[in-house]
């Protein structure tokens, strides 16, 4: 066993875990934050997406203790007192959601995207969401709640054009 220490959504966490844990399993089994989804378990897919000290990883991918000191965001550290992130609100009001299985990987794919390129193209946004699979949409919706979120972001109205 190794001891890790991590601030997991702003809360500090010390845990023993086997060395070939992935964080995936570690945030999902110590830490019962199951918003990170394991999806394909082979790095194709990006529902495990979270962020890692700001900047978007698989946690398929992570071990546990390559995390050791870091901050990681999960999709349940995004709101803030009951108000959803402008990502989480857009996803909803723009219907960038179907089942629901790829969002959390989706919003934190594009968290990260919007914090190096607050205002992205459509191509931007389409290249910053590679290796996030979704079965359910044509991914439009998807692009077009980055787009609103961005949007919303920048201090502008919350209404995206062709709404």
């Amino acid at each position: 066993m190794t001891e890790i220490n991590v601030s997991v959504n702003g809360r500090g966490h010390t845990r023993d875990v086997e060395p070939r844990t992935l964080l995936v399993h570690f945030l999902r089994e110590a830490l019962g934050l199951t918003g990170t989804h394991v999806g394909c378990d082979t790095s194709q897919c990006g529902a495990c997406t979270v962020l890692l000290d700001g900047r978007g990883v698989k946690s398929c991918t992570v071990l546990a203790v390559q995390a050791n000191g870091g901050e990681i965001t999960t999709i349940e550290g995004l709101a803030t007192d009951g108000v959803l992130h402008p990502l989480q609100a857009a996803f909803r009001e723009t219907h960038g959601l179907q089942c629901g299985f790829c969002t959390p990987g989706m919003i934190l794919s594009a968290v990260d995207l919007l914090a190096r390129n607050p205002s992205p193209s459509e191509r931007e946004i389409r290249h910053g969401l590679e290796g996030n699979l979704c079965r359910c949409t044509g991914y439009q919706n998807i692009v077009k709640a980055v787009q609103h979120a961005a949007h919303t972001m920048a201090g502008g109205a919350s209404a995206v054009a062709g709404d």
